[in-house]
């Protein structure tokens, strides 16, 4: 009873210190990656990007979310106010709980569950909820549109992107992350899986929302889509929520097919980081690169396009593992 006792304490003193951790890392990876897009879109397009608030316009961000914690929080007459209010906490609560399976090195890792590829894509699915109810409950047609969009969208794409992770999970017969990148200890899966690789980050892009498959919030169509009616905080939470997404995708991304944090010389944990920082200026990349698409197209390019080449993909890895 004395060791339960101690195992418990410890297991929870160990949690309490992991959410604290990935709360400050959420916050600070937001606030960076928002001053990285500023700065890789401006030298795309030959300008210099912020410049004024600290070196480079380095903490231009810090002042902007400054600002957004002062704006006043305006709640519209005709919204259904339970759920209006639920949507923000229902968006960010699954991208933080996503990182406790995360293994950022072979020791730095909340928790090591043998399940833990399928928490992350079952906590990513309630973010499409979050997305419906602040959409339906906002009562704007814009925000209804968006939210619409955004349900049809996720449901396309996450089928490729389960069929692609199902590839590498056949290959290590594993649903533990640290079991996927113990696997990739001569090669990386990139090498034998490009194909994967490659139909991954189209989803992973448009299960972020983010362009050229940004139908959802399409600024010059439905004004912010499904977060139109936010503002202050509730804004700021759906904006984390996304931000950190990417850095959800990526992080699996790494661990699936470019070896997690092994490397060479460095330690583990900046191995894992730069991979993962690589794979976000990928997407980043994509949006000052490609032209938003249809939602046709996008529907269209899901059914017709990825999901045949997922599941061809997956026939022939289960083939060559079988023969």
């Amino acid at each position: 009873m004395e060791q339960l006792t101690q195992f418990s304490a410890t297991e929870l003193a160990r949690m309490i210190a992991g959410l604290i951790g990935v709360i400050a890392l959420v916050s600070v990876n937001a606030l960076f990656l928002i001053w990285m897009e500023r700065k890789v879109a401006a030298h795309m397009q030959l300008r210099p990007g912020p410049m004024e608030v600290g070196p480079h316009g380095a903490i231009q961000t810090i002042a902007d979310a400054v600002k957004l914690l002062g704006k006043e929080l305006i709640t519209p007459e005709e919204v259904d106010r339970p759920i209006y209010l639920l949507a923000p906490i229902v968006v960010f609560l699954p991208v933080l709980l996503c990182f406790l399976v995360v293994p950022f090195s072979q020791s730095l890792i909340i928790r090591d569950m043998n399940v833990g590829i399928v928490l992350i894509l079952a906590f990513s699915t309630l973010t499409v909820l979050a997305i419906l109810m602040g959409g339906w409950a906002s009562n704007n047609k814009y925000a209804v549109f968006g939210a619409f969009r955004s349900v049809a969208q996720n449901i396309a794409y996450e089928i490729p992107l389960l069929l692609t992770v199902m590839s590498i999970i056949l290959m290590v017969g594993s649903f533990r992350l640290t079991d996927i990148v113990a696997a990739q200890s001569r090669y990386w899966y990139i090498f034998v899986q490009p194909l994967a690789f490659i139909l991954y980050i189209i989803c992973a892009t448009a299960e972020t929302n983010r362009t050229p498959f940004d139908l959802p919030e399409a600024e010059s169509e439905l004004v912010a889509g499904f977060h139109t009616e936010y503002s202050g905080m509730r804004f700021a939470l759906f904006f984390l929520a996304e931000y950190t997404n990417m850095f959800i995708v990526s992080a699996v991304g790494a661990v699936l097919f470019l070896g997690g944090w092994r490397g060479p010389i460095l330690p583990g944990i900046f191995w894992f980081l730069i991979k993962v920082y690589a794979l976000i200026f990928l997407i980043m990349w994509f949006r000052w690169t490609f032209p938003r698409v249809r939602f046709d197209q996008l529907i269209t390019f899901a059914w017709k396009i990825l999901i045949p080449l997922a599941f061809a993909n997956l026939l022939i890895t289960a083939l060559v593992l079988k023969l």
